[in-house]
């Protein structure tokens, strides 16, 4: 049985040794994610050619994620590197200040004072460190330590209920992202995105660096699950980033919106990565805890098309177990997911003839319990709306195009093959997909399948054809 749900791992100290990278791809990795917050772009391109080297020596599908920095609100530097703050006691955020010590820090994001208020509530270190703010002045913000504890240098500060009016995009993340798109990245994250017009304005960065890459909308602000539909619109794909979302609204609120962000997502035909923490026990163990393995079990019952790792393969001791275990957990996790395709096509109405098609491939495939579903596509589209819809029939994805190949690593239930198309004759194109799904070991004599094609052959969003074959039964077509 393949795996239907999409394992992305961070890359890291941990994961950039040949040796490693490679037991990792060979363990199931599908997409490999760089995070732009560390590293220089010499970094992200030395990876990049290494694992295009692995996958060019496996035969392995491995896309690649950039993950933007984005506006991350921090706290400066101390002078002895780290202070520990007393529960009650006065701390001052001062944009002047150089050194921190136990009494002050600096800000890397003066405008923070624009945005605050007494009574507001600060939340430092992913929520470890509370703080109420009592005044606010011109050059500083002075707070009382509800909740202390060790703060160490360059903390994160979340505003409770959020509401910081930062940019989604940094001048960094402008300079990244024409370095993603010069390493030919075939995903990019966006960070902290508060509505559709952040991830309008990062699309059109994109396409002006000459990049096609499918654009991830990371969900990490309260602002953003109210204008979660829009962001859907912009974006073709969105994040459950765990970790910042839950210090904004609240750990106990995050599984809900976890359903609902997946759920809308979907109901848009966008993909989904659910994210933070989810094996984090195994950056130092070997084996998950029962609450990970829950964890990412859920999510996929939930219809995500990916689960992350982070820092679990990025700087933790066991970067290919933890695949190799999450993969274990995915696979379980499907053979308890339901087909409710007849419910799911209530109240649905196709407006494009290669999206009916792509939906009565799946209907079909269904019902007819037939043994795959084999997709021609240029851009990956049909192969996209297929996969919005669990029918419990794998999808191979036949293309021509690398790009479209690489980009389909993210989509659930879709796997993505490489096919030449050296003519434009739809019988003997059709009879080449059958044959190399034969020759992948994915069907055999006797097996029926679903085929579907666009004509004229080779246009972008043209499927117009669903074929039902028995493999075998028709000779090879006359040149």
């Amino acid at each position: 049985m393949q795996r239907s749900t999409k394992i992305v791992a961070t890359l890291g100290p941990s994961s950039s040794d040949e040796a490693v990278l490679r037991r990792m791809v060979v363990a199931g990795v599908d997409i490999v994610r760089l995070n732009f917050s560390h590293g220089t772009a010499e970094d992200h391109r030395a990876r990049v050619k290494l694992l295009r080297s692995i996958t060019k020596d496996t035969g392995r599908t491995v896309g690649i994620m950039a993950d933007l920095q984005g506006p991350k609100i921090r706290v400066g530097k101390f002078e002895h590197g780290k202070v520990e703050l007393a529960t009650g006691a006065t701390f001052v955020l001062d944009i002047n200040c150089k050194l921190g010590n136990q009494e002050r820090v600096g800000l890397d994001y003066p405008e923070l004072i624009d945005d605050v208020e007494p009574g507001v509530v600060l939340l430092l270190d992913d929520g470890r460190i509370v703080l109420d703010i009592v005044e606010v002045h011109s050059q500083e913000i002075v707070t009382r330590v509800r909740v202390g504890g060790v703060l160490s240098n360059n903390k994160g500060i979340n505003r409770q209920g959020g509401g910081l009016t930062a940019p989604a995009l940094t001048s960094k993340d402008r300079q990244d992202i024409r370095t993603a798109a010069e390493l030919g990245v075939d995903f990019v994250a966006v960070s902290f995105p508060k509505n559709g017009d952040d991830m309008r304005q990062a699309r059109k960065l994109l396409t002006r660096a000459g990049s096609t890459a499918i654009l991830i909308a990371k969900i990490e602000r309260a602002e953003a699950i109210g204008a979660l539909a829009d962001i859907c619109e912009a974006s073709d794909a969105v994040m459950v980033a765990r970790g910042d979302l839950a210090v904004e609204v609240g750990d106990a609120a995050v599984p809900a919106l976890q359903k609902k962000i997946i759920r809308t997502a979907r109901e848009h035909n966008k993909l989904t990565i659910t994210a933070t923490q989810m094996m984090e026990s195994m950056i130092t163990s070997p084996v998950p805890t029962r609450a990970e393995v829950s964890d990412v079990a859920n999510a996929v019952l939930d219809g995500t098309d990916a689960v992350m790792l982070s820092a679990e393969t990025a700087s933790g001791k066991y970067p290919v177990e933890t695949i190799e275990s999450m993969a274990r957990i995915c696979l379980e996790a499907e053979k308890s997911a339901e087909v409710n395709l007849d419910s799911d096509f209530l109240d649905r109405i196709f407006t494009r003839i290669d999206q009916s098609i792509a939906m009565a491939a799946i209907w079909t495939a269904h019902h007819l319990k037939v043994k795959a579903i084999a997709a021609l596509t240029q851009s990956g589209s049909t192969a996209l709306w297929m996969s919005r819809l669990n029918s419990g029939v794998p999808i191979y994805a036949l293309t021509p195009e690398v790009s479209s190949r690489y980009k389909m690593s993210l989509y659930r239930d879709v796997f993505p093959l490489l096919m030449k198309q050296k003519h434009v004759d739809r019988d003997r194109l059709l009879w080449e997909a059958e044959q190399l799904l034969i020759d992948q070991g994915v069907v055999a004599t006797g097996d029926l399948i679903v085929l579907t094609i666009g004509e004229p052959i080779g246009s972008t969003g043209g499927t117009n054809t669903m074929k039902i074959v028995r493999v075998g039964e028709h000779p090879k077509p006359q040149s």
